[in-house]
């Protein structure tokens, strides 16, 4: 028996390292479609990570799912993988758990399940949950309904992938931890639930901020309230409220002058004008370089990795990984400037001459330099 328990402990004391790999990997949201390997291979990535919006599975089916597809392809080619469920409620009242509703998202969990169960590395049980819902419903309910999915997506993977299953599970992922409003009565049940689950292995979070300062109280938040053996996934994060921020302030004029733009022009027009009509590289990379509010930060990758990974507590992080059509549809001032994120740059830079997408000057030395640590 003492031998047992000995053997126990050190499975247990084991079990953190192991999942704790603090690797990079790329993220794509929903855009499966722009999934190339040629980028991949670039970038010496080794993750790759989809979100699938699950009332879209009743239109083909969920097989038939780009998103399910592409996350399959990525893991037959050798490639580790990272699903998340989306279940979004943002505009409407949240269905009450055991309803009809509650039972739709049940069924579609259903068809999923068994396409990925032992396949995927990581299932991520919601996306955005707090904010793929309205506030007014951050309550008992809310909270019931998505430890009622967890709890199926656990029976699901006990009977048909016991054992040492290599699909490892993940609750969808917290926003806005920076501030107090949102450390609340439901996000406190969140992690209760997490602590408490022996199957779920930890907690997503989505650090967007204007400063990498703003991602420790995520970390304070979360770790002291997890199992010490269970880690922590970042599938998105970003400064994009930073770059949000320098949107309506004037283009560099030493940018102006060389390129021929109005000195008067805003960062945001000149994004327009490379959406309308992609900029050779060098042009891109100027912009950017020349801009202090960019290349100020052009290291946040590598500086923002190293604060998660100084916790020894995570598993895989997931940056964006390519300029997505979403990224700039209906592209103005108060657009939310996602495309500054991404390690490649389609949308706004000129193709490369094998047609490949050209990557962002500030992001893919960093991505693959923290493959190799």
């Amino acid at each position: 028996m003492r031998k047992l328990l000995i053997l126990c402990a050190a499975l247990l004391a084991s079990a953190g390292p192991a999942l704790a790999q603090g690797a990079i990997g790329a993220n794509y949201n929903e855009h499966f479609e722009d999934v190339d390997y040629r980028d991949l291979e670039k970038a010496d990535a080794k993750w790759v990570r989809i979100f699938l919006p699950m009332p879209q599975v009743d239109r083909a089916g969920a097989a038939e799912h780009g998103a399910v597809k592409t996350i399959l392809e990525a893991r037959a080619r050798g490639y580790k993988t990272i699903l998340t469920l989306k279940y979004p409620y943002n505009r409407v009242a949240f269905p009450k758990f055991g309803s009809a509703e509650y039972d739709k998202q049940i069924a579609r969990t259903d068809a999923v399940l068994p396409l990925v169960m032992g396949k995927v590395d990581m299932l991520v049980i919601g996306n955005e949950p707090f904010i793929e819902s309205r506030k007014e419903d951050w309550n008992d309910n809310f909270n019931a309904f998505y430890e009622g999915l967890a709890q199926r997506v656990i029976a699901y993977r006990t009977a048909h992938c016991p054992g040492a299953c290599k699909t490892r599970l993940y609750m969808g992922a917290l926003n806005h931890m920076e501030r107090p409003a949102w450390q609340t009565k439901a996000t406190e049940r969140w992690l209760a639930f997490v602590k408490a689950t022996p199957d779920i292995d930890g907690v997503n979070i989505h650090p967007h901020m204007r400063a990498i300062e703003e991602s420790k109280p995520f970390l304070d938040y979360i770790l002291p309230r997890m199992r010490p053996e269970q880690t922590f996934i970042v599938t998105e994060f970003s400064l994009v409220w930073w770059w949000q921020a320098n949107m309506e302030k004037p283009v560099p004029a030493a940018f102006a002058d060389k390129y021929g733009a109005p000195r008067t022009a805003q960062n945001w027009q000149i994004i327009k004008a490379a959406l309308e009509t992609p900029f050779p590289k060098a042009q891109w990379d100027d912009f950017l370089a020349q801009s202090p509010w960019f290349e100020s930060r052009k290291h946040y990758l590598a500086n923002q990795m190293k604060r998660f990974r100084d916790t020894g507590r995570l598993a895989v992080a997931t940056y964006g990984f390519k300029q997505g059509s979403s990224m700039s549809a209906e592209w103005g001032p108060k657009k939310v400037p996602w495309l500054l994120n991404s390690v490649f740059a389609p949308a706004t830079v000129r193709k490369n001459a094998d047609g490949s997408a050209a990557a962002n000057y500030a992001w893919i030395d960093d991505f693959e330099a923290l493959q190799k640590k």
